[in-house]
């Protein structure tokens, strides 16, 4: 499943000022999908579907990690 367009739509719903890229390998393909959020430096692991995303930017706007995705 793409998730990048399901991230931009929620990211514009929400209001929230962010920009979404992409990028090749990470080195932790056991960990993936992974997700980085800068500038507060949070690695999410498992991001496999609209309900991890929603957890995920939950959890931004309340200037928390969403900490049942954080990579340890």
């Amino acid at each position: 499943m793409n998730l990048i367009p399901y991230f931009e739509e929620e990211l514009a719903d929400r209001g929230m000022n962010a920009m979404v890229t992409t990028t090749g390998c990470l080195k932790l393909c056991e960990e993936g999908p992974v997700v980085i959020v800068y500038p507060q430096g949070y690695w999410y692991r498992g991001v496999v579907d609209e309900d991890a995303v929603d957890a995920i930017l939950d959890a931004l706007e309340e200037d928390e990690p969403a900490t049942e995705y954080l990579l340890a």
